[in-house]
This record gives structure tokens, sequence and C-alpha cells, in this order.
């Protein structure tokens, strides 16, 4: 059994399941729909479909990160049982929730000052998140030490690579992540924006793609265009989406006929209800390992 602790937070989007399968610890963010307090569980409180529903019909979400009292709580019964932690928090570029986990291991590390604590940002997000996590365990796995885990994730952190698309501006345009004004005239012409994470964490809007048909295509060229060894990519593949499953497995059919040396079949998640609640309904998101990720 490892000694150290693998650990994120919900936001990597992966399902209860498969942490468990890879024993990865986890630490929920927390959202408010219509003013009521739920915990981003991976949909134990709340359904995905009836979370996206709800925003379609109006809802108001709101969204808080773990505060540093919480994160002290999560920690310090690794500690106890006498485990070290490597905790990668979700990208800087989206939320300051490092900083509470950074306040959270300077008081704990006074209190255990034998047990080593390692906070990371990932600089990823969504399933892209949970891709990098998911190698992390590999490397646990076959043997490796923390101090290893910890310095191969600051390595390759920018090697995972996140494409994104929405179908859906509605909520692009209420999180002044759009115009009002591009967004009207997106939704007169049918746009569907391509955005991804540059080096910084951030999700930057990159292309506009006319048609939904189109976008999926163009999303799939950007994986052929930045995976490692391009075609020939023999790695894992990750989607999330948020409520339109069906556009995100006409994504994933097109990546597993295109890339026949994939690492078994694409896994595709549900957008959890942080980054949900400000995605909205109808955003498809597709994660791979490729080259180092630039401005």
């Amino acid at each position: 059994m490892s000694q150290y602790v693998l650990s994120c937070c919900s936001t990597a989007d992966l399902s209860a399941e498969h942490f468990k399968q890879r024993d990865l610890s986890y630490i929920c963010f927390h959202y408010e729909l219509n003013g009521k307090d739920y915990l981003d569980d991976l949909g134990k409180s709340m359904d995905f479909h009836d979370f996206y529903q709800a925003m379609r019909d109006g809802a108001d979400t709101r969204t808080s990160q773990i505060n540093v009292e919480e994160f002290e709580q999560y920690f310090e019964p690794f500690l106890k049982e006498g485990k070290d932690i490597l905790h990668l928090c979700l990208s800087s570029g989206i939320t300051g929730v490092m900083n509470s986990a950074m306040l959270a291991k300077e008081s704990l590390q006074e209190r255990y000052p034998d047990r080593k604590i390692y906070i990371l940002d990932s600089l990823a997000a969504s399933s892209g998140y949970g891709l990098l996590m998911d190698r992390l365990a590999d490397l646990r796995d076959e043997g490796r030490s923390i101090d290893e885990v910890f310095q191969w994730a600051t390595d390759h952190r920018l090697n995972v690579h996140h494409w994104f698309f929405s179908s859906d501006l509605t909520f692009f345009i209420k999180g002044g992540r759009i115009s009002k004004t591009a967004g009207f005239v997106g939704g007169v012409l049918n746009i569907c924006p391509l955005m991804n994470v540059d080096c910084h964490g951030k999700l930057i809007p990159r292309y506009k793609i006319r048609t939904k048909k189109k976008v999926i295509q163009a999303i799939v060229d950007k994986m052929e265009e930045f995976a490692e060894n391009g075609l020939d990519y023999s790695g894992k593949c990750y989607i999330s989406q948020s409520d339109c499953y069906e556009d995100a497995r006409q994504v994933a059919d097109l990546v597993e006929a295109r890339f026949p040396k994939l690492n078994g079949k694409v896994v595709i998640n549900s957008i959890g209800t942080t980054i949900g609640s400000h995605t909205g309904p109808g955003t498809v998101a597709l994660f791979f390992w490729g080259k180092t990720r630039t401005d």
C-alpha cells in the first residue's frame, strides 16, 4: 500500500467509480442553485441532467472554492495515518483555490513536521485535470516515490491538451466571457466557438466556426495537430460534456476512427457542477497528451 496520497479537487471531473478504481482522493467544491448550497460531489447530490435542465430553465448558479479550514480538515486524517500528500489544484487560471490549499499546508506542516505535503497547480481543468491525475496514479502504481511523481507532474502538466466547443453561448455571455453583441451575432450565424486552455491555465477562445458539424470535425483536427505522435497517438483520450452526450459521442467516434493506436476507448465524463455553472449545457471538451502547451 502506498505511503502517500494522490489528491485533487472534484473539478477533475472523473466519475466516482474512476476515482475509487485509481485510488485517487478528492475534495469537493461548492455551488449554489437558486440560492441553495450544494457540494460539487460528482452528481450525488443532484443528477447532472437535472442540474443542466435547471440552468436551461433560468436557474441562478454560483460557485465557491474550498476554504482553508476545509482543506485542513480534509488533509489532516491522511497525515495522522502517517501518509504524505501530493495534492493538485484546479488551474490557477480559473480559480484562486491553490492559495487556500497552500495556507492549509503551512498550518499543517507546523503540526506534522515529519510529513511531506506537496501542493501543485495543475494548470488543467475538468477531465484534462483528470487525465493528468490518472497518469500520476500510473506512476505511483509503478513504484515511483512522491518526490518523483511531484517532479513528473511539474514537468509534464503542460502536455495535457484541452479543446472545448459550445453549441449554446448563453452562459458564456452571462459570465462575461463573450460579449452580448458577439453572442447575438454568434447565435444568428450558428457559430460554435472553439477554445483551448493555454500555458497559464486560462480558457482562451481561438476560432469561430459555423455549425456544430464543422466544429466537431475541427476539434478532432486539433487533436491530430497537437497529439503526441500525431495519428500514431497511443495515449488515453478523455471527453467531458455538459448534458450533450450525443455531441460528445460523435467526437469520440471520430477520435477512435482516426487514431487506431489509442489506449482503449475514449472515456466520456460529465462536466461537473462547478465548471458547468460557468459553461452551461452544450459544451464538449476533448483531452489528450501532446506537445507542450504555449500561448
